[in-house]
């Protein structure tokens, strides 16, 4: 049962949409900006909503690590594949636009991939996989990202929990969107504990001694100075796998940056040398396949859809309710929060009134009676 109060949609899009302009973002590119985050909160990923609007976007602005006006400059282009350079700039930002010309070389040419460098966060990969389903088309994103997973034997943070999404359009009320990382679990996830007070469960991270850290403040500050590290999906060493989502997480951190000749690893630490805060320099890739160009949008949605509802119908372990499909749990997250709006806690509120303050925005949130 949730007992955090709600905030309406349309009241926090408004407010995002104000304060981003307040620390200098464009309107247009403050509405991407809040959309994307409202997305998280839609489906239920509130370690990429509201809850990462200051400490990820406004902190960053203010310490310089992110440039509120985003000068996106074209380094290559052809017909089906195009590269960016986002100048440090809002990554959500450039990477709307990126999306926006796949869209269009896709449909003319049936495939499109593209390439950001020198970009920062870009939110949930989904929602830029999820632009590819809604016109019908199938959606493939990644990114980089601060280095905070081991690889399988190590235990120094190496990688980013760099996420490989894909969103597939069906004939259902919901695309079939798996949108997670190669981690076992998220640097967001984390902060979210922390932001909550509650421990990290034991055996997602590991110190540099080979044990297991459950304390999220204290693993946040070791992500950071590189004394604790992120078990890939899989877990530890070889018995469950964890290789898998350490290949996979490589797989990410390649496409990232060598397609557009940009940084990776070490270099995305967002810390200089000396431990000065300074850009992150991060990478994404993008690709977008059209069904018209092999079996037809319609045939490839109702084929897709099958196989979702034959896996959901499949034989059930005991006691357990039913079995889901990617984007079905965000889907129905999103049909319980229709009407109530996003919900806020109390860490949450408190940024928010900050934030609201600092700027003399006349807004009144319902948690404030």
């Amino acid at each position: 049962m949730e007992t955090r109060p709600y905030v309406p949609w349309e009241l926090m899009n408004a407010f995002l949409i104000d304060a981003f302009q307040g620390y200098g973002v464009p309107e247009a590119d403050a509405a991407i900006c809040a959309d994307v985050l409202l997305e998280s909160d839609r489906r239920g990923i509130e370690s990429h909503g509201c809850n990462r609007f200051k400490p990820i976007y406004i902190d960053r602005i203010v310490n310089g690590t992110l440039l509120p006006v985003t000068k996106v400059e074209i380094v290559k282009e052809t017909p089906t594949t195009l590269v960016m350079d986002a100048h440090d700039g809002m990554g959500m930002v450039a990477s709307h636009q990126m999306m926006e010309r796949l869209l269009e070389k896709a449909q003319a040419c049936g495939m499109a991939g593209g390439a950001i460098r020198s970009s920062t966060h870009y939110g949930i990969a989904g929602y830029w996989s999820g632009m590819a389903a809604k016109e019908g088309m199938i959606g493939i994103t990644g990114t980089n990202a601060r280095p905070s997973i081991a690889p399988t034997f190590g235990v120094e943070n190496m990688m980013g929990t760099n996420p490989l999404t894909f969103s597939l359009p069906t004939d259902e009320e919901f695309p079939f969107c798996l949108d997670c990382a190669t981690s076992i679990v998220q640097r967001g996830k984390i902060e979210y504990y922390a932001r909550e007070g509650k421990d990290t469960p034991a055996g997602m991270v590991v110190s540099r001694d080979g044990s297991s850290m459950t304390d999220s403040q204290a693993i946040l500050r070791a992500l950071v100075d590189g004394t604790a590290a992120l078990a890939p999906l899989g877990g530890i060493g070889e018995e469950l796998a964890g290789y898998k989502g350490y290949g996979y997480a490589a797989v990410v951190e390649i496409l990232s940056a060598a397609l557009a000749g940009g940084q990776f690893m070490k270099a995305l630490t967002g810390l200089s040398p000396e431990g000065k805060p300074q850009m992150y320099h991060l990478g994404h890739f993008f690709f977008v396949v059209d069904p018209d160009a092999f079996v037809g949008r319609e045939a490839f949605r109702k084929t897709a859809g099958d196989i979702c509802r034959a896996l959901r119908s499949s034989q059930r372990a005991p006691g357990c309710g039913r079995i889901y499909t990617a984007g079905e749990k965000e889907y129905l997250t999103w049909l319980e929060r229709r009407d109530k709006g996003v919900p806020v806690g109390e860490a949450v509120q408190r940024e928010l009134l900050e934030i609201r303050d600092r700027l003399d925005l006349h807004y009144h949130f319902p948690f404030e009676g």
